[in-house]
């Protein structure tokens, strides 16, 4: 046993020179001294280190039983390396080519990480290699993959989404015959689709979204027989969609959002048996919707948002009465609500804003009857109708409801109390009048409530203090379909970003009203809550302390208000405060300083009078906060003073030498730069 000990130290030696063995115990070679190596110069050109890669543990069996490291059971001097699963390990750095000496390996998962730089071209040289996923790291340059295919017949997921390549699709992919899984989405990848890609016969998923790819989507696409997924979102395509979706015979998912389309839907398309998901959202595609749901019979979702249809809301949607999720949001349909809605009756998303709908009480009676329904958006339709106030109105599963940008009149509605489920509530920019009603804060899922831009008035009701899912945060929010995702105002207001529900901050926005009245010091308890915004309205009394409690607080405005008072110094232990304004109200003392608010602008106090940064209280002079316009003017003005002065001084003077009367002075108007 010893000389067998002695012969295996300097055998790994001689291979690895440079290597810092393990303990060698019987038990440590239990894998292959190449693999061994390989390994660890992987390891060594990491910046972080490997989780659960004991080096030099006495106990350690050896790498075979590392995290992510799986080994056949072949018998013989070592077991090979046939899986490297390290995903979501947060490792950093760079890999490195010595990979290649895997030569067994089957499974390569580098997914999740921080993993960054150039892809070595070796890596690619396996020969029994069946599953390289490295998404979601930071890796860039071209994806070259030449000659991978040839060596290894067996790839059957390739999987490079949610990195920053550039250049084109790769055109060497002819050869990958075995492939079934292949994602490049979310990169930079430009230029046409290749000829090859078309030839991969048993490929079932595809994802490209997330790219520059332009041109035409070729008829190619229809050799894809055994396709189930395709997405091509968020690229140039352009013209119109090919006519071959009678050759994908198995295709349950198209999506094509976001790209240039134009035209009719295919024919092939509105008869697809299999299609059960079908995204078409933001394009400009026109003419009728001829769905033929005797033959779509599998349709759960469909989504035409953003796109160039008009008319009535075609009958032929009530006849796919599948349908769970619909979008027809931001085209130009008009008329009423149809009554056939009442046949979908396993209905859950419907979105319907941005249109040309009238008659919205017929439009929520029809739509009550989708009794499973739990998100409907109809913003932007209903111009300046009266808010429904039909208390035989019951919406039992509705947990999203956006009505905002209607101009819609009245008071808020009190059917809305018996949507015991509501989690997501706007009605902003409305004409909406009257109270804001005690019954919200018995909303036990509530989290997001956007009353703003109306003309609600008294005093906030204290039960909103009371919202258990702003002081809890208990809430399941349900992620919707990819065509539900919200438009929501880019950066400056020039663009359109699209957000899931579940990406939004817990919120309460009643800016922008004319509300009255104290801000509740309760509202220290919404432990949960993100945004508060008061901004624009008639409050005043103090700034209460108990705010310090909002411990997730990452917005206050409480700006254009009759606050008066100290701003509590208890704020600055509001840690992940970010965007603070009080200004234009009636405050005084010292800005608290430290912490957050040692970041704050200038413009977020201007308009207090009594505000300053010295040492001073309420009683005392101040100096004022002024905004930045008026500091201009001051600064500007200063000379103009000086010179009018020095000039009414040598008048004098000369007058006097000169023995003339002096002239009678001319009654001048100051201007006083004084902030309200």
């Amino acid at each position: 046993m010893f000389f067998r000990r002695v012969c295996l130290f300097f055998v790994l030696m001689a291979l690895s020179p440079s290597l810092e063995l393990p303990n060698l115990n019987s038990e440590t070679l239990t894998c292959n001294p190449d693999d061994l190596r390989a390994l660890t110069s992987f390891s060594n050109c990491l910046e972080s280190t490997t989780p659960g890669w004991n080096w030099n543990s006495t106990d350690s069996p050896g790498c075979c039983t590392w995290t992510g490291v799986t080994c056949d059971n072949s018998t013989g001097f070592g077991r090979r390396v046939v899986g490297l699963e390290l995903g979501s390990k947060r490792l950093v750095g760079k890999i490195c080519g010595s990979l290649s000496d895997l030569n067994q390996l089957r499974v390569l998962n580098f997914s999740h990480n921080f993993l960054e730089g150039s892809l070595p071209d070796d890596l690619f040289n396996l020969q029994n290699i069946e599953i390289i996923d490295i998404g979601s790291n930071a890796f860039v340059g071209s994806i070259n993959i030449k000659g991978t295919c040839t060596i290894s017949t067996k790839i059957r997921v390739l999987n490079f989404s949610h990195n920053y390549f550039s250049g084109e699709v790769p055109k060497d992919l002819a050869n990958c015959t075995s492939l079934q899984h292949l994602s490049f989405d979310e990169n930079s990848l430009s230029g046409s689709l290749p000829e090859s890609l078309f030839q991969l016969k048993n490929l079932s998923e595809l994802n490209l979204q997330g790219n520059s790819i332009s041109g035409s989507l070729s008829n190619g696409i229809g050799n894809l027989s055994n396709l189930v997924k395709l997405d091509i979102s968020s690229n140039l395509f352009s013209g119109v969609l090919p006519d071959i979706f009678m050759r994908l015979a198995r295709l349950e998912q198209f999506s094509a959002m976001s790209n240039l389309f134009t035209g009719h839907l295919p024919t092939s398309l509105v008869n697809s048996p299999s299609l059960q998901r079908l995204y078409l959202d933001r394009n400009t595609l026109s003419g009728p919707i001829n769905l033929n749901c005797s033959a779509m019979k599998n349709l759960v979702s469909l989504g035409l948002s953003s796109n160039l249809f008009h008319g009535p809301i075609p009958n032929s949607i009530f006849s796919c009465r599948g349908l769970k999720s619909l979008n027809l949001a931001r085209n130009n349909f008009s008329g009423e609500v149809p009554n056939n809605f009442k046949n979908l009756k396993s209905l859950t998303h419907l979105k319907l804003s941005n249109n040309s709908l009238s008659n919205i009480l017929s439009a929520l009676r029809i739509l009550q009857h989708c009794r499973n329904l739990s998100m409907l958006v109809l913003s932007r339709n209903f111009d300046d109708e009266q808010i429904p106030n039909d208390v035989s109105l019951e919406f039992k599963n509705l947990n999203s409801l956006i009505l905002a940008n209607c101009q819609l009149r009245g008071p808020i509605p009190e059917w809305l109390s018996r949507c015991h489920k509501l989690q997501f509530l706007d009605l902003s920019f409305n004409h909406l009048g009257g109270n804001i009603p005690s019954w919200f804060g018995k909303f036990e899922s509530l989290f997001y409530l956007d009353l703003s831009n109306n003309s609600l008035q008294g005093e906030i009701p204290k039960s909103l203090a009371e919202l258990r899912s702003l002081i809890s945060g208990n809430v399941t929010i349900e992620e919707t379909v990819p065509s539900f995702e919200l438009y929501t105002a880019g950066q400056g207001g020039r663009s359109l970003s699209y957000r899931q529900i579940s990406s939004f901050r817990p919120t309460i926005d009643l800016s922008y009203n004319i509300l009255h009245g104290p801000i509740w010091p309760g509202f220290g308890n919404l432990k949960r809550l993100h945004v508060l915004n008061l901004k624009e309205n008639k409050f005043s009394g103090p700034i209460p302390n108990n705010l310090s409690g909002m411990t997730g607080l990452e917005k206050l405005d409480l700006s254009h208000n009759k606050l008066s008072g100290e701003i509590p110094h208890s704020l600055i232990d509001l840690s992940f405060l970010s965007n603070f304004n009080v200004s234009y109200n009636q405050l005084c003392g010292k800005i608290p300083q430290g912490s957050q608010f040692d970041t704050f602008l200038n413009t977020s106090f201007e308009g207090n009078n009594g505000l300053c940064y010295a040492e001073c209280t309420c009683q005392s002079e101040q100096i004022p906060i002024l905004s930045i316009r008026e500091r201009k003017r001051t600064i500007i003005g200063l000379p103009s003073i000086i010179g009018a002065a020095t000039g009414f001084v040598l008048t004098v003077i000369c007058c006097f030498m000169s023995g003339l009367a002096l002239p009678k002075p001319h009654k001048r108007k100051y201007i006083r730069f004084v902030t309200s």
